[in-house]
């Protein structure tokens, strides 16, 4: 299938606007990324090759989203801290004239209040996009967190 330049881009976009909302601690701003019915997921490698449907966090809906952000600022008690994402070798595919699917790699790193930096997760995003959501702006139908290791060495408290 021929490279749709125009599509990549436009993704690849997507992928980082996303990525620099998070690592701006601009958590009030993730929810948008993501179609009012759309499924957010992070599961580790060995769950996903073998079909095992537990996740480590999940959310069917943006409103969960909204929640779970809520509840990060007002509820959740955790070290603070900030992340780095890190987003390459993005594939993208288009699927009808609505939507498109999406591979990528991602390293987050982990930067804690003293100052030392860890890598906290890496793996690939597994995303079904529409491509003229809310606005006229690609969104996530759904996003699948693929993690590499089935460790964490926190709460996961911010979204990956």
């Amino acid at each position: 299938m021929p490279l749709d330049a125009g599509l990549q881009l436009e993704i690849e976009r997507l992928h980082a606007r996303y990525a620099h909302a998070l690592d701006e601690d601009r958590l009030e701003d993730w929810p948008g990324f993501f179609a009012a019915s759309a499924r957010y997921r992070i599961v580790t490698a060995e769950n996903y090759a073998a079909g095992l449907p537990l996740p480590v966090l999940y959310a069917d809906s943006r409103a969960m989203m909204r929640d779970r952000v809520a509840s990060l600022r007002h509820a959740n008690v955790y070290e603070p801290q900030r992340y780095r994402h890190l987003v390459a070798s993005t594939v993208v595919e288009r699927l009808d004239p609505g939507h498109a699917s999406s591979i990528a790699s991602f390293m987050v790193l982990r930067i804690l209040q003293d100052g030392d930096t860890i890598v906290f997760a890496s793996g690939r995003y597994l995303d079904r996009i529409v491509l003229a959501g809310e606005e006229g702006a690609p969104q996530y139908e759904e996003r699948i967190v693929v993690c590499d290791s089935r460790r964490f060495d926190t709460q996961l408290a911010i979204p990956l």
